[in-house]
């Protein structure tokens, strides 16, 4: 073990994490030990276990750091199109779920019932949910329910088809991506005063107003 180096616990803490999203990345779930944490990040076993008390209290340690910087870095810049604002949030998600892909099955597969990680996904979902809504050309209160329905459906459904092209890759990253854009343009088209993907193809006649 190397020579351990004074931290303050605020510090401790952040190096446990990085050691311990580095090691979920490269491992699955089952084959990551607490003593090669300990080991990785030069501290003891007791040290570790009293920033972290066990390894499910690492992992959502790790998850929701995660989580926390994947919204950081979903910017909506009202100045880009709807289209460009979805693919911009969809590769900063897919370059986290390539570079993690172990953690991201681990989170979705292994621990899927676990209700410390699912609450964790779950306020993630619909933090960018609340941030769809913010941007979205909406008419009234009708149509802000009815989109949020639609974006909470295409939040999971996106989230669903990711951890499964993770597993077995039947496409090309480009092109999962334009496939969840896609969803969300074609799913939104009919509920919204202006059209999202004006370039697409043209939209059906909207029903509002008829009897």
């Amino acid at each position: 073990m190397p020579p351990r180096q004074r931290l303050t616990p605020a510090d401790r803490r952040a190096q446990l994490l990085a050691v311990g999203a580095r090691l979920f990345a490269a491992h699955p779930y089952a084959d990551v030990l607490m003593e090669e944490v300990a080991e990785a990040a030069g501290v003891s076993r007791a040290l570790l276990y009293r920033h972290f008390p066990s390894k499910h209290a690492l992992f959502a340690a790790v998850y929701q750091q995660a989580a926390d910087r994947l919204l950081a870095g979903t910017r909506l810049d009202p100045t880009d199109s709807l289209p460009e604002q979805l693919a911009q949030g969809m590769d900063v998600h897919l370059d986290y779920f390539v570079a993690n892909r172990n953690a991201v099955l681990a989170a979705n597969r292994v621990l899927a019932g676990d209700p410390v990680i699912q609450t964790i996904m779950t306020n993630e979902l619909d933090a960018l949910r609340a941030r769809l809504l913010a941007v979205l050309p909406l008419a009234d209160e009708n149509a802000r329910e009815a989109v949020s329905g639609v974006l909470k459906s295409w939040l999971v459904f996106v989230q669903v088809l990711c951890v499964d092209w993770l597993t077995h890759e039947t496409c090309t990253r480009t092109q999962l991506r334009d496939i969840c854009v896609g969803a969300a343009l074609g799913a939104l088209r009919p509920l919204l005063d202006e059209d999202p993907a004006p370039d697409g193809p043209p939209r059906a006649p909207s029903a509002r107003g008829s009897a």
